[in-house]
């Protein structure tokens, strides 16, 4: 799908059945999972935990970007870790999330500078803007 200039670089196709308790499968075979229910006890992964890892991976390479624009190489230790909350409430349920981003040996402004704007431009980050409580966290 193209629309105002925009190009489609890659689409991420996977086939699911069974909901929360179920399997997913991406089209190229390379993802295989068994699905779980939060909390629970049996095998598989939930889809707050695939969100998460998601965004983490999509935020770090947003970071990059952001650092390589301020002139600053990132260390080799910076690292990412998302929490994803299901919430419910009177509305229903919903999603909020932190991301802590961790960019050890850096000026803290600096750091801060570099989370800031990878916000800014990582997908993830654009598709939850003002629909979800995002709080980003430098540790």
């Amino acid at each position: 799908m193209e629309t105002n200039n925009a190009k489609v670089l890659y689409t991420g196709v996977t086939h699911t059945t069974g909901g929360r308790t179920g399997e997913s499968r991406s089209s190229d075979g390379k993802l295989d999972i068994i699905l779980s229910s939060r909390g629970s006890n049996g095998p598989g992964i939930n889809p707050e935990q695939l969100f998460a890892a998601g965004w983490s991976a999509c935020f770090i390479g947003a970071m990059g970007k952001a650092a390589s624009s301020l002139n600053v190489i990132l260390p080799a230790d910076h690292y990412v870790s998302t929490e994803i909350d299901l919430v419910s409430s009177d509305e229903g349920f919903s999603l909020q999330a932190r991301l802590n981003a961790s960019i050890p040996g850096l000026d803290p402004e600096v750091a801060r500078s570099i989370v800031d704007g990878a916000h800014q431009v990582c997908p993830y980050s654009k598709a939850t803007r003002g629909n979800i409580n995002v709080t980003i966290n430098l540790i």
